[in-house]
């Protein structure tokens, strides 16, 4: 009677299957919802001929978010490594207006505590407000004083926006 090899006669074929298995996992279900298409995005190339496929505009999962190596807007008065006093450029008052402006989460009238003046890294801002009988709103915006863009607003504000576009100094006084 012969004998059977109690291994296989290639030992390369399970570290073979290991790899596929491996790719296989890492290769996920599909795209993550903050990475899906969106207006302004830009047709790239893929690997057959006359094909394209949209891909959001260049920018890190969220995961693997890192400065990145050219500013993403143009830079402000402020560093943009770390967060500094805005010197009232913009007030307390002009954040609470761009909030009530651009967004519903604020009253239109009402009590509203700044309990963080803006700090600023380039041009961004970050702000600590104060809304009696609900929890702390953290706010960010950038932009000129008296043209200011909400960027977020809430209670938990390290949106994708927040993670690959706003300078360090603001990721960091935001805590994302």
């Amino acid at each position: 009677m012969p004998l059977r090899p109690t291994r296989p006669s290639n030992p390369a074929l399970p570290l073979a299957t290991a790899c596929l298995v491996g790719v296989a996992l890492l290769s996920g279900c599909g795209v993550p919802p903050e990475l899906q298409p969106r207006p302004g995005t830009v047709p790239q190339p893929s690997g057959s001929p006359g094909a394209a496929t949209l891909l959001p505009s260049p920018s890190l999962p969220p995961s693997f978010s890192l400065p990145p190596s050219a500013p993403p807007s143009s830079p402000g008065p402020f560093p943009e490594l770390t967060v500094t006093d805005c010197q009232g450029r913009p007030s307390g008052e002009q954040v609470v207006a761009a909030v009530r402006r651009k967004s519903s989460i604020l009253p239109g009238s009402g009590t509203v505590t700044v309990t963080r003046p803006p700090v600023c890294a380039g041009n961004w801002q970050y702000t600590e407000l104060t809304v009696p009988g609900r929890e702390p709103l953290q706010v960010v915006t950038k932009g000129a004083p008296t043209a200011l863009d909400l960027v977020t607003a809430g209670t938990d504000i390290c949106t994708v926006e927040v993670r690959n576009f706003a300078p360090p100094g603001i990721r960091i006084a935001a805590g994302c």
